[in-house]
Parts: structure tokens; C-alpha cells; sequence
């Protein structure tokens, strides 16, 4: 092996720190020099979306102070990882090139190909779990098949006992020699004309000091009342840690020991549970690499779903003309995250109000969340589907105005992010249809005006959503 003992090579990718970073100290390990490297690869599957650029740059960034405040740096390289990894490793010396193990199929492929290559060079590649509590490979039922509902993998899980606690950042690390870097303001991650990303801005800071920061503020605060905070938008009651965890400024071990204190009560339990859920997702992903594209159930690719431009339009802009539904979008749009209790409910809507293919949102949420996670985000819109994710079936329809009567029961949320609608009676927040003319007019309220009337009746939607899920089972049974 090249060099083994001098120098490694560290290939950041969804781990952007340097707490509890197994590659970074076994990189690190007997002394050897270390070439930190990132490489914006868009030849993998599913290259990000707008939003989550805005934020990989501030994580870089942020990432970047931080090794060269402990003595080291980063390289940037923008181009394929099956030829810059081997040939930054060749440059460097470096024997062994670690990195974390990456759950999504472009990755995985790519990382065969890298290990090939290093492996004719006389050098290796290691992986490392950085992004998940578990080996997806560990966790079976008792009959040794891939588990496919949550509950008895959340089970397993626990069975496994405690994670390992996390490991503190290293102070000083030892660089390697100098090697050329893209500079990070070439690569135009940041929206320039127009400038959409004020609203992000005002609501997150990325890297790895701002997640600890929210990590804290959220475990001394609201994971008190999480099982009952969590479904109300209105209120702080999620962690927000979402995209701190996609782009690993947080390892997910560090935020399960951390929301373990003294005298916890069932909240903590069951944001933990989150935490399984998250691996979950990733889990499937491992053993379904088709999960992105795929109903996990066969019978659900004969789905007949409609082509509908316009209605997408309006969903995606929230425009729909049902507030709890364009809340959620609006809230999407200018803080590039949503609630998870709304984006159930418009997700819902999308797909069986409107009867319009979950990969059609999916790839929406791609583009405009900062927290977009291929594993997450196609688990998540295969559950609502009701195309093989878990117990949730198609059949079951979230009612938009029932949900937000519950769940933003004094109007609070749909005021914030849907201003036409702030002077309206809580009574027609949720459904301003059903409001008299005088109380609309009172309200300033013009429906379809400047607030557009329902795309579609509620209750025909729901009706033919159903017919067409009766269908489905009907011919997957003939």
C-alpha cells in the first residue's frame, strides 16, 4: 500500500464536520497526514437541488474554517469522483482514502469503481458509518428478510441496544502537502438573479457551530412537549435539525445521546424514534435502490394518475385555494423547509386530491428543501402514496380542512403564510369557501380574486382518488 503510514485521504460527502467524524480520526489514526477533499460530483444520480446548494455552500464554508483552524484545509474538485478521488490520492501519497459509507445507489456504484481503482493503484479505500445509527445490513427480521414496516424495525433497532457515544473533534490535525483547489465562489451554488434565498438566510445558518447550537436550544427546550408540539405548526415545537443531519454537520449518534437527559419523559422516547425513522428511510433505500422511481408495491405502478399542469402549478406555488395546503407550499418557497405534519397534508393533497404521481412532488421537494434527502424524501411521498411504504394506505386521505382545524386550530400558521386570509374569522380560516359574502367581504377576502377558490371540490377529489385505488386492486387481483 502506497505511503500507508504518511498520508490519508479524507472524501468528505454527506459528514460535513469534524465531531464524532469516524473517517476524519481514522484518517488521522498512527500519526498520518491528512488531505481533507470535497468533490461536487453532478454525474452521480440526483445531483441537488437549488436549495440545497444555497446551503452545501455555507457548509463548506463553515467546514473549511474549521480544519484550517485545526492546521489543516480543504480541497475543492468539481467533476466525476471516479477520476479525481484516485488521482487526488496518486498526487497526495496517500494509501488509503476514507470516507463515509453512502446509502444512495449513485454512490454506492461510484464507490466500487473508486475501491477498483485505487486497488490497481496499491491503495485502498475505507468506509466508514458517518450518517446513520445502524448497519443497513444488520438489521433483519427473524426469517432474515429486509424489514418493510417501521414498528418491528424500530423494534430491532432498539434491540440493538444504545449507539456508541460520540467523539470529540480533533484539535489539531496534521496536513498534507499542498494540492490545487477549486475555489468555492466558482461553483455558483448561490442564487445571484433573482436573489430567492432571502427568506433562507433569515431562517438558517448552516455548519456545524449553528446545528450544535439549534441541537442544544432544541434539548433544552421543546423535545419536552415534542409527541404533542410536533404536529402544531404554529408553534416551535420540531427540532429543525433536518438539514444539519442531511449534510452530516450533526451525526446522528450525537443527537440521540444529547436528547438523552436526566428524568426524560415519552417526548424524548419519541423524538428518538425519529431518529430510527430517518434510518429507516435510508435502510429502505439500501436494500430498494428503485425507491426514488418505484412504487414499492407492484400493483401501485399501474396507478392511473392525471397530467395536470395547471393544478401542479397552483400546488406548487400555493395557490390552491385550500390555506393549510398553501401554507405549507408558501412556508417551502421562502424558507426552503416545511412542517412535517403540512407536508403530510399537502403531499396528501397532491396525490389523491389531485391525483398526481408522487414523483412529481418528490422531485418538487428535491429542488426547494434544504433538508432534501433521496432516502427521506422518497420514503416520505411513498407513505403518503400508499405505494408500499409501512401501513399508510392509499385509501386513507388527509381532509386539509379537518387537519388544519386540528392542528392550527386559532388560524395562526395559515396567517403568517397566507396574509390574504389574515382578517378571516378562525371559524373560515381552513375553509373560506364555506364563509357568507358579508363575512368575506369584511375579511377583504375576493375569492378568486386575490385568493383563488379551490382547484378542486374536496369531496369529488377524495371520491375519485378512491375509485381509482378500487381499480388498481381490482386488476392487480384479476
Amino acid at each position: 500500500m502506497a505511503n500507508a503510514s504518511g498520508t490519508s485521504l479524507v472524501w468528505f460527502r454527506q459528514d460535513l464536520r469534524l465531531h464524532d467524524q469516524p473517517a476524519l480520526l481514522a484518517a488521522m489514526a498512527g500519526g498520518a497526514r491528512v488531505l481533507a477533499v470535497y468533490v461536487l460530483d453532478d454525474t452521480i444520480a440526483w445531483p441537488a437541488g437549488g436549495a440545497s446548494r444555497w446551503w452545501l455552500h455555507s457548509s463548506l464554508a463553515s467546514l473549511g474554517a474549521a480544519l484550517r483552524q485545526a492546521g489543516a484545509g480543504l480541497v475543492l474538485r468539481r467533476g466525476r469522483s471516479t477520476e479525481i478521488i484516485p488521482a487526488l490520492a496518486r498526487e497526495a501519497g496517500a494509501g488509503v482514502v476514507h470516507a463515509g459509507i453512502g446509502h444512495e445507489p449513485g454512490w454506492r456504484t461510484a464507490d466500487a469503481e473508486v475501491a477498483r481503482l485505487l486497488a490497481a493503484d496499491g491503495r485502498a479505500l475505507a468506509l466508514h458509518r458517518t450518517a446513520s445509527l445502524i448497519d443497513f445490513d444488520a438489521v433483519r427480521s427473524k426469517t432474515g428478510t429486509v424489514y418493510g414496516m417501521y414498528t418491528p424495525f424500530a423494534r430491532a433497532v432498539e434491540e440493538l441496544g444504545e449507539p456508541g457515544r460520540p467523539e470529540p473533534a480533533p484539535v489539531a490535525i496534521k496536513p498534507a502537502k499542498a494540492v490545487a483547489s477549486d475555489r468555492l465562489e466558482d461553483w455558483d451554488l448561490l442564487p445571484t438573479h433573482p436573489d430567492w434565498a432571502g427568506g433562507f438566510r433569515a431562517t438558517w445558518t448552516p455548519g456545524e457551530a449553528a446545528a450544535a447550537s439549534r441541537l442544544a436550544q432544541f434539548v433544552g427546550g421543546a423535545v419536552a412537549r415534542y409527541g404533542t408540539g410536533r404536529n402544531l405548526p404554529g408553534e416551535d415545537g420540531t427540532s429543525m435539525l433536518s438539514p444539519h443531519l442531511h449534510f452530516g454537520e450533526l451525526s446522528p449518534r450525537a443527537v440521540w445521546h444529547a436528547s438523552r437527559v436526566e428524568g426524560e419523559g415519552r417526548d424524548h422516547h419519541t423524538y428518538r424514534r425519529e431518529l430510527i425513522w430517518r434510518d429507516f428511510s435510508a435502510y429502505l433505500l439500501w436494500h430498494h435502490p428503485t425507491l426514488p422511481e418505484a412504487p414499492l408495491r407492484p400493483a401501485f405502478a399501474r396507478l392511473a394518475s392525471r397530467t395536470d399542469p395547471d393544478g401542479l402549478r397552483a400546488w406548487q406555488r400555493g395557490l390552491t385555494g385550500v390555506p393549510i395546503v398553501d401554507a405549507g407550499m408558501r412556508q417551502l418557497w421562502q424558507t426552503g423547509w416545511m412542517h412535517n405534519r403540512v407536508r403530510m397534508i399537502a403531499a396528501s393533497f397532491l396525490v389523491k386530491h389531485l391525483l398526481i404521481a408522487w414523483q412529481e412532488g418528490a422531485a418538487f421537494f428535491w429542488d426547494t428543501l434544504v433538508d432534501a434527502d433521496l432516502a427521506s424524501n422518497s420514503a416520505s411521498w411513498q407513505w403518503i402514496a400508499g405505494t408500499g411504504i409501512d401501513s399508510q394506505p392509499f385509501f386513507r386521505v388527509f381532509n386539509p380542512v379537518t387537519q388544519g382545524e386540528k392542528f392550527d386550530a386559532d388560524g395562526g400558521y395559515v396567517r403568517r403564510f397566507v396574509p390574504e386570509l389574515a382578517r378571516l374569522p378562525d371559524k373560515y380560516v381552513h375553509a373560506p369557501w364555506t364563509a357568507p359574502a358579508a363575512v368575506l367581504a369584511e375579511a377583504g377576502v375576493t375569492l378568486g380574486g386575490n385568493y383563488p377558490r379551490p382547484v378542486v371540490d374536496l369531496n369529488e377529489g377524495r371520491n375519485r382518488a378512491l375509485d381509482v385505488y378500487r381499480r388498481t386492486v381490482r386488476e392487480a387481483a384479476a
